[in-house]
């Protein structure tokens, strides 16, 4: 399980996104999705002078569907069972929101209605719902998928579990953002999330069901093919524990017609 895809979409730099924002720049905001934290602009991989801070919005990189999306359609917020068995994954605990917001001039504002699909292998690597791989087929099952509208302050939160990793990538999650225009197109933009290694070492090392596969994994955060092409941008942040769990939020702002 080591063929997820070449990296897709590319970042904004500096110079286009305080363009949109109407921060100068000139005339070059186009169509296309950006992430949002508290960071200012040019402290991260964005290009151009330093000084004008983003009000609240930065660049985060698109990256690869990977060979695992199935669209299930399951809307729910606990991902973590599989609903033909009632099998719940075990696992650390994580509570995942994602605060989505339209991007325009002047900032962000809070984006109801964004369609947010959530994916992972669970603690032992393994992916529902697909065969091949290397993995063990899942067919028919969808353990730790699912997908939730955004609320009218742009949020959705999912329960699920902390990923196990497999042979050719550092752990990780993806998830999927869609929007339906007036026009009555969709707009789409996917990415992954990611980890800090000595915090997935530990929890691998010691940590059940994890510990029944160990932590002698090959590929960290460094050296992930997906990683280097933006993935520092996308590493969560995470408070509380193993035991009791750990939670996170995670902002991405659309810029959207």
């Amino acid at each position: 399980m080591d063929n997820d895809d070449a990296m897709v979409g590319t970042l904004l730099s500096r110079r286009r996104a305080l363009a949109l924002l109407g921060l100068g720049g000139g005339a070059l905001a186009t169509t296309g999705l950006m992430g949002c934290n508290g960071t200012a602009a040019g402290s991260g991989t964005g290009t151009g002078g330093t000084g004008t801070a983003l009000p609240s919005c930065v660049v985060r990189p698109a990256l690869t569907e990977g060979p695992y999306f199935v669209d299930t359609k399951l809307q729910r917020s606990d991902i973590r069972s599989d609903t033909g068995t009632g099998t719940i994954q075990l696992g650390v605990p994580l509570s995942l929101t994602f605060q989505i917001t339209r991007v325009g001039s002047g900032g962000c504002t809070p984006l109801g209605g964004v369609m947010v699909d959530l994916w992972q292998c669970n603690a032992l690597g393994v992916y529902s719902g697909v065969s091949g791989n290397g993995q063990p087929s899942t067919v028919g099952q969808d353990f730790l998928r699912g997908y939730q509208l955004t609320d009218a302050r742009g949020e959705a939160t999912f329960t699920t579990i902390y990923p196990g990793w497999y042979p050719g990538r550092t752990p990780h999650l993806h998830f999927k953002l869609r929007v339906l225009s007036a026009s009555g197109s969709t707009q789409e933009f996917t990415s992954q999330l990611f980890f800090e290694d000595a915090l997935s070492d530990t929890i691998y090392r010691t940590v059940s069901p994890y510990a029944t596969k160990g932590a002698n994994r090959s590929v960290r955060n460094a050296n992930d093919n997906i990683y280097q092409n933006g993935g520092s941008q996308l590493l969560l942040t995470l408070s509380g524990d193993a035991a009791s769990g750990y939670r996170s939020t995670i902002d991405i702002g659309m810029n959207i017609a």
